[in-house]
């Protein structure tokens, strides 16, 4: 199982002014910098937590055809199944029919539950499942708590860019990030 970011969010969860205002920096002298540390906590936030914050969206590619009939994206929250396509053994494409399909969009993770499966797929990345997933189009759908992890993320790391030897440890996270994220990880029993 291989998940491919196809479209990139159109927008940050937080903006440049908000990162500026948290450092209270008034210059733009280092505004370049800023933007990439904003980037780099979303995807962090994201890797960690398992989630799309902003509406992006993704392919699912798989090997073959789950035993069960069930496919889980371990990507939260998915918004839309655009199309399942299944690849024959000469490389041949079909699209999977929807009416064929439902997806359980409430549960985590999603599960896309299949009535019947399609004929013989190709040796590798037989099926390929592409969604959009995200909690909205704009930085005021996504969670304070999620936006406040990347303000975090991005002070640390602006105070600490120079490089620390294993003493100085640990300086890659800031205190209290865990927990702010904790309530969107995935537990597992």
């Amino acid at each position: 199982m291989t998940l491919i970011r196809t479209v990139e969010p159109s927008a940050e969860p937080v903006t440049l002014a908000e990162a500026k205002a948290h450092l209270r920096l008034d210059h733009s002298s280092e505004d370049e910098l800023l933007s990439g540390l904003i980037r780099a906590a979303r995807e962090e936030v994201e890797r960690a937590a398992g989630l799309a914050l902003i509406e992006q969206s993704w392919r699912l590619v798989l090997e073959g055809w789950p035993r069960n009939g069930t496919v889980t994206i371990p990507l939260h929250p998915v918004r839309t199944i655009l199309s399942v396509t299944a690849y024959g053994p000469e490389g041949e494409v079909s699209l999977v029919n929807p009416s064929s399909y439902q997806a359980d969009a409430i549960s985590r993770p999603v599960r896309i539950g299949f009535r019947e499966a399609p004929p013989a797929l190709r040796t590798m990345n037989g099926i390929e499942i592409d969604f959009t997933a995200g909690f909205g189009e704009a930085a005021t759908d996504v969670p304070d708590l999620l936006r406040r992890a990347m303000l975090l993320l991005v002070a640390h790391w602006y105070e600490f860019r120079t490089a620390f030897g294993p003493k100085d440890q640990p300086v890659g996270y800031p205190a209290g990030y865990d927990r702010l994220i904790a309530p969107f990880r995935v537990r597992r029993l």
